[in-house]
């Protein structure tokens, strides 16, 4: 995290694009968008772009990978070169190859592994467009395509991050508030069974900053909860209209 360079809550409140410290930006999700995959998303988070899709489950190959007691989930996140201003170098990257692995360790707890021993399930997170907070926006498209491709699981899993501007705690750091705040808490959360599935922590908060900022981050969770479960039963009902 770099030093506050300028204000980013104005006398009135207000951050720089309107939104109130506890706000989010807009978030959109579509479920079911390509036909190839057993579960897809779209996903729209201010103005992050991401696609997940999910495959399987399917018998893992090589065989020497497969686990006798239950499936593997196996996640990929990449960053399109195109999804920043400076073009990114194809392939995988030491933060790509890290965001997998939490990513993966986030949706773990809410999906039956053990209902399919042998097999591989594939979740890959594409990110068309980048301006903060990808894994958490990768991970919420994520929950919404393996929910899509039917993969039974015991809780959608909703992701958003709180952070500190200004010594106030706020809701979904934007892409200037991320470069230049002074803290950033990225969580994943179960909101049916009120567990977390990933805490990071970038930056300082002292003991009640802390805990304010789980408090609104699980907050912001629940809102982003139930946009997951508008785009399903969107997908759903339309399912059932064209038949």
């Amino acid at each position: 995290m770099g030093k506050e360079i300028e204000q980013f809550i104005d006398e009135d409140g207000k951050r720089l694009d309107g939104r109130e410290p506890k706000e989010m930006r807009s978030l959109n999700i579509e479920a079911g968008i390509l036909e190839k995959a057993d579960g897809s998303a779209y996903l729209e988070l201010g103005d992050n772009k991401a696609i997940a899709s999910v495959y399987g489950p399917r018998e893992m190959h090589p065989r020497h990978l497969q686990k006798t007691n239950r499936a593997v989930l196996r996640v990929r996140y990449n960053m399109a070169p195109f999804s920043v201003e400076d073009r990114k170098r194809p392939g995988p990257s030491r933060r790509s190859t890290e965001i997998s692995k939490v990513a993966r360790e986030a949706l773990e707890p809410a999906v039956f592994l053990e209902r399919y021993p042998r097999a591989v399930i594939d979740v890959s997170m594409e990110l068309l467009q980048s301006s903060a907070g990808t894994r958490t926006a990768g991970i919420t498209a994520a929950s919404v395509a393996l929910a899509d491709a039917g993969i039974p699981m015991k809780d959608m899993v909703s992701s958003i991050a709180s952070g500190k501007v200004d010594d106030t705690i706020v809701l979904d750091l934007r892409q200037e508030e991320d470069m230049s705040g002074s803290g950033d808490m990225p969580i994943a959360y179960m909101p049916q069974k009120e567990k977390l599935t990933l805490l990071q922590m970038d930056g300082n908060f002292e003991p009640h900053e802390f805990e304010e900022a789980i408090d609104l981050a699980i907050e912001g969770s629940e809102q982003v909860y139930e946009k997951q479960r508008e785009a399903l039963e969107n997908k759903y009902s339309k399912v059932e209209e064209d038949e």
